[in-house]
């Protein structure tokens, strides 16, 4: 039986890295000289505080916005934008078709030319990933947060994407919802799926990363081991992002 997570569309390996990204608007560099490499198979939490530049990252790594300088290279070979199959995103508030549950994951499906049984197929087992089968014919936009989040994650994983990327997904979610969505991304990892999560929640952040990224004014000021980071973090100012402190940088 098809399983989203465990029959991807290729090789899972793709290492990805960004070097001197630049991405500026009206002349003001909103990432700076950004440098990261995100290594296959791992859990990678984006962190910092708001401006950072975290969400623009995930939007330069889907290809919904071009570097205005730098490079993102993908699996060794630079390109601006991957390939559809490659990578999928899921924003803080989802973005869902005036259409049924199912009819949802059967748009997203037939963007990738699944079509017929195997659509069908893969319909009823991200339904039950994703625990709507009983909802598959309620308008998707009458659904409750937590529901839509995890439509919005399953549709996703509908093409088997090799990376993953999550914008604050559970941001307005109660603790049950949270957890849920938790284990749709764990258990998209543990297929080989290569996640990067931001979030604002360190509490999360121990529970998911393997790794994580810091950034503050666009640039990546950190990027160390999960248990490195909360335990000894190496700047000022993730220190005092970690604390709950006000950080000012010269800059301001």
């Amino acid at each position: 039986m098809y399983d989203p997570v465990s029959d991807p569309v290729s090789d899972p390996v793709m290492p990805v890295a960004l070097r001197n990204v630049v991405y500026a608007v009206k002349g003001k560099r909103l990432i700076d000289g950004l440098t990261i490499s995100l290594a296959p198979g791992t859990r990678t939490v984006i962190m910092g505080p708001n401006g950072a530049g975290k969400s623009l990252t995930l939007r330069l790594l889907q290809g919904l916005i071009l570097p205005d300088s730098g490079a993102i290279r993908w699996g060794g070979a630079e390109t601006p934008a991957p390939r559809r199959h490659d990578v999928a995103m899921v924003f803080q508030r989802p973005i869902l078709l005036r259409r049924s549950v199912a009819a949802n994951l059967r748009h997203a499906l037939g963007v990738y030319g699944i079509k017929g049984a195997e659509q069908a197929s893969r319909i009823d087992a991200l339904l039950g990933m994703g625990g709507l089968g009983a909802l598959r014919h309620r308008p998707a936009r009458v659904l409750s947060s937590g529901e839509q989040q995890r439509l919005s994650l399953v549709r996703a994983l509908a093409g088997s994407p090799r990376l993953l990327l999550l914008d604050e997904p559970t941001a307005n979610l109660d603790p049950a919802s949270t957890q849920a969505i938790e284990a749709l991304v764990n258990r998209a990892h543990e297929g080989g799926t290569k996640i990067v999560f931001v979030t604002h929640d360190r509490d999360q952040a121990a529970r998911l990363a393997d790794d994580v990224v810091f950034m503050q004014d666009g640039k990546a000021l950190e990027s160390a081991k999960a248990e490195v980071f909360f335990a000894r973090p190496a700047t000022e100012a993730a220190r005092a992002y970690l604390e709950g402190r006000l950080f000012i940088t010269e800059e301001n």
